[in-house]
């Protein structure tokens, strides 16, 4: 029988992953939670789970002419998802952001960076501007 996420309205909601098909619905949760506090902040939509051969983003969003390259992680706190990006991790999402850029004008042209969006286990997102160079 599959463990599942839970939420509950005394204690606020909870996210636990117990093995990969629920690793993968926290994910999308979290992408949700990531979603939302960006619109609120303004950025609009270009892309979800954007592969290309060498890597994938998981949102790329811009605001203004910022095209901002994502990487969403869930995480029992904050500062855990925080680091669990890894210098590989970075890379990859960074190559993934350059195939991005030769289809999309006005990111090569114009300023881009790397955020993440960390959701802790209360499903509270925080983002983090900049939090990684681009450098691949």
């Amino acid at each position: 029988m599959r463990e599942t996420i839970f939420m509950t309205a005394s204690s606020g909601a909870k996210l636990m992953a117990h093995n990969r098909q629920d690793a993968e619905e926290k994910g999308r949760l979290a992408e949700i939670m990531a979603l939302s506090l960006l619109r609120a902040k303004g950025y609009r939509l270009l892309a979800r789970r954007y592969k290309s051969p060498s890597g994938e983003v998981d949102l790329i969003m811009r605001r203004g002419d910022v095209t901002a390259f994502i990487e969403v992680k869930a995480r029992a706190t904050h500062d855990e998802a925080i680091t669990s990006v890894t210098t590989t991790q970075s890379r990859r999402i960074a190559a993934a952001a350059a195939h991005w850029m030769t289809q999309d004008s006005a990111a090569n042209n114009g300023p881009c960076r790397f955020d993440i969006v960390a959701v802790n286990s209360r499903l509270i997102p925080s983002h983090i501007e900049n939090a990684f160079d681009g450098a691949y």
